[in-house]
């Protein structure tokens, strides 16, 4: 079996280094490379010279490199989807867990009043939860709301079946999941497509039971919409680990809105993110130097 060469940066990480030798690669420079792991960036790469036949980027959502238009269909792409599935997938269950039972509320009071919480607290058990963008993150979700007594609608891209899932919807029906399920999560790659997904419609159809939790990016949600819909109890609720614009800013009304819990999109933790990256590289690299199908190839047409 060849010995691919292969190059870490822009940012140095010897994890990756290191992964990619554990994966049977050479470290080189990158004039001397045929694949590139990129370690650090947001869209941006260094000149790739035509000898690069393969580039790992490091993060499942892969829109700022789509938007900077790096990407070309003279090399293969491959993103870290995947690859964070059940750290997301825990913070997304902890999220809506911590909303429909009333911990976000109850954690911002400052004194024991827990007449506060009438009203607010709730259950999972029975309920169904929509999970939009059901690919690994949302996968990864479902035996732990399963577990929990809850049952899953799963909206795909194309609507093919998804384990665990009482029914799989295709994409061109999401706007009908905000009227059949009590909560929904979004879990979807963000693309023209999916830009204001959620809007007053839909968080109108959600109703005034249902939490919102978006674990994918904020740009799926409009966040207008979602301030007028907490400020007037539109819906019970919505839990978010990403927003537009990210960084929230200081001051936004979000912040202290009572019916919001934010995480600043830290579901991730770096902790985690970095040893799962280490893991996917190292078996990509494997799978490049067998000449085998590498996983989170990257769909060019479909912007993921």
């Amino acid at each position: 079996m060849p010995t691919p060469a292969v190059h870490v940066g822009p940012q140095e990480n010897p994890q990756l280094v290191e992964a990619v030798e554990r994966g049977g690669g050479k470290v080189v420079a990158l004039a001397d490379a045929e694949a590139l792991v990129v370690a650090g960036g947001h869209g941006d790469l260094p000149e790739l010279h035509e000898g690069i036949r393969w580039v790992q980027l490091p993060s499942a959502g892969i829109e700022s490199w789509v938007s900077s238009g790096v990407l070309d269909e003279q090399r293969t792409w491959t993103s870290a989807t995947g690859a964070y599935s059940h750290a997301v997938a825990e913070g997304a269950v902890a999220l809506l867990l911590a909303g429909v039972r009333g911990i976000g509320r109850a954690a911002r009071l400052q004194t024991w009043d827990n007449a506060t919480l009438d009203g607010v607290q709730g259950t999972l058990r029975g309920s169904t939860i929509a999970i939009v963008g059901a690919g690994g993150i949302g996968k990864a979700m479902i035996p732990a709301f399963l577990g929990l007594g809850a049952r899953v609608l799963a909206v795909t891209r194309r609507g093919l079946p998804v384990e665990g899932a009482y029914e799989t919807w295709a994409a061109d029906r999401v706007a009908e999941v905000f009227e059949v399920a009590d909560h929904v999560v979004l879990a979807a790659p963000a693309t023209s497509q999916t830009q204001a997904l959620v809007g007053a419609d839909e968080l109108a159809a959600l109703g005034s039971d249902g939490w919102l939790v978006n674990i994918a990016r904020g740009s799926l949600v409009d966040t207008d919409a979602l301030v007028a819909a907490l400020a007037d109890g539109t819906i019970a609720g919505a839990a978010l680990d990403v927003t537009d614009p990210e960084p929230l800013p200081d001051g936004h009304p979000l912040w202290t809105e009572p019916r919001c819990i934010i995480t600043p999109h830290s579901t991730n933790p770096a902790v985690l993110r970095v040893a799962a990256l280490a893991d996917r590289v190292e078996e990509n690299v494997r799978r490049f130097a067998a000449g085998e199908e590498l996983l989170g190839l990257v769909d060019l047409s479909a912007g993921y």
